[in-house]
């Protein structure tokens, strides 16, 4: 788990780079692989876009081809991301804003600081998705 955060991390970095590093692209190439979610996400012609990449050249000068990377890299990222992660984003983000609503009109000060605490967000949809289906609400 920890190895795929860490490669999430380094898919995000790859995509807000100018231009991208062959070294990354390598390594979240072999870690896609590891998971198996090169062959499930990726087009045949999408592989072997980043296969040619990674043996032909050290530096990638093509916008065009780092526009294409990047969006083969934000797919891979997309597909790598856990179970949890996605609907950490989606609910657990949600929950917390609701929370930190609530504090704020109790008179907290401090509450508008757990909308940045994305293992608060974590520890709400964890205890969302272990309540059972009677307790929440439609």
């Amino acid at each position: 788990m920890k190895k795929l955060s860490k490669l999430i991390m380094l898919a995000r970095s790859f995509g807000s780079l100018p231009r991208p590093r062959v070294d990354e692209l390598a390594r979240i190439r072999l870690m896609a692989v590891r998971e198996g979610v090169w062959f499930k996400a990726l087009s045949r012609l999408e592989r072997c876009l980043v296969g040619l990449t990674l043996k032909v050249t050290n530096k990638v000068r093509s916008k065009v081809l780092g526009e294409a990377l990047r969006s083969i890299v934000r797919k891979l990222r997309e597909a790598l991301e856990s179970k949890v992660g996605l609907p950490m984003r989606r609910v657990g983000g949600m929950l917390a804003a609701r929370l930190c609503l609530i504090a704020q009109r109790w008179g907290n000060t401090s509450a508008k600081d757990w909308l940045r605490d994305k293992s608060f967000a974590r520890f709400l949809e964890v205890m969302y998705m272990n309540n059972p289906g009677i307790f929440k609400r439609s």
